[in-house]
């Protein structure tokens, strides 16, 4: 249970459910597809703060596609009328949260218990097929200092239109232009996340930790993840011809999870980034991780 926010789409639970029903419906889904995948009454859920929470963003999603129907508003009134959300609220927080939940609900019922005379067409997204990089290229730059560091390309994501390069730093640090040699000795910054499971499932859902755990006295149990730089493929055109493929360098893929994502939209942010790595590593608790162990050397 999260209390992330008291909105309609707060939260992870509504994020995932609100846009995975649209992400279906923009794909060109049926509505048979929609309702079968995620159905408005859940027969098992948590409690009722999460079904809340699920049902409500569910119903937006289906009010907006024009899918309501009166048997479904019945039900979703059903649900509000219990007040979980707004009991929760009170007890984690205080009276003004569950107010305030409370009058998000009451204007989300007044909106979908009319007819939605606009229903949102499907939305097609517009898809980069020619990038600046690629996938496991090793790229490096020069700052002002004289300086070349290295970033690697992850991944490139592309969703709802964005495309972001997936960049992980690294510690190298040196006036001379790097090569896959020269990083074989260096680091990726990365972070450790807990793990609510035991050894054996930690292992199961992330292959390869135990070589992660090694480095940390072996007897450990955390999920790990990268730290990743995110930049848009229509900002990176504007600095794109700061970094040169040097190389490829692929990191084993189960330890491609996320650590940490921050959006970097100039070449001013990788300047401040890496100008003082080890006061950025400090600040934002990451941790360097040996590139001969992340990686498919």
């Amino acid at each position: 249970m999260a209390t992330d926010g008291v909105k309609i789409i707060d939260g992870d639970t509504a994020h995932d459910t609100y846009w995975g029903i649209m992400d279906l419906y923009d794909s060109g889904a049926d509505f048979d597809t929609v309702n079968k995948q995620y159905p408005l009454i859940q027969i098992d859920y948590f409690d009722d703060f999460d079904n809340e929470i699920y049902v409500t963003s569910c119903a937006l999603a289906l009010w907006e596609m024009g899918l309501m129907t009166d048997e479904k508003l019945t039900y979703v009134k059903s649900v509000i009328e219990k007040g979980a959300c707004v009991k929760v609220w009170m007890e984690e927080h205080d009276q003004k949260a569950g107010k305030a939940r409370q009058k998000e609900l009451d204007k989300f019922w007044k909106k979908i218990s009319q007819t939605n005379t606009k229903i949102r067409a499907r939305k097609k997204f517009r898809k980069i097929t020619t990038f600046y990089f690629q996938p496991d290229d090793l790229l490096s730059f020069q700052l002002k200092d004289g300086n070349y560091r290295a970033v690697i390309c992850a991944s490139i994501d592309q969703y709802r239109g964005q495309c972001n390069y997936i960049l992980v730093p690294t510690t190298y640090n040196s006036n001379k232009k790097p090569t896959v040699e020269d990083l074989k000795d260096k680091e990726i910054l990365g972070r450790q996340i807990g793990s609510g499971y035991d050894q054996k499932i930690t292992k199961e859902r992330q292959p390869g930790i135990e070589k992660i755990w090694a480095l940390s006295g072996g007897n450990c149990n955390f999920f790990f993840g990268v730290i990743k730089l995110a930049v848009d493929h229509k900002d990176f055109i504007n600095f794109k011809d700061k970094f040169e493929k040097v190389g490829t360098l692929k990191i084993i893929e189960g330890f491609k999870e996320t650590g940490s994502l921050g959006y970097e939209g100039s070449f001013e942010r990788f300047e401040k980034i890496f100008g003082d790595l080890e006061n950025h590593i400090k600040i934002f608790q990451q941790k360097k991780y040996p590139i001969a162990t992340l990686c498919d050397l």
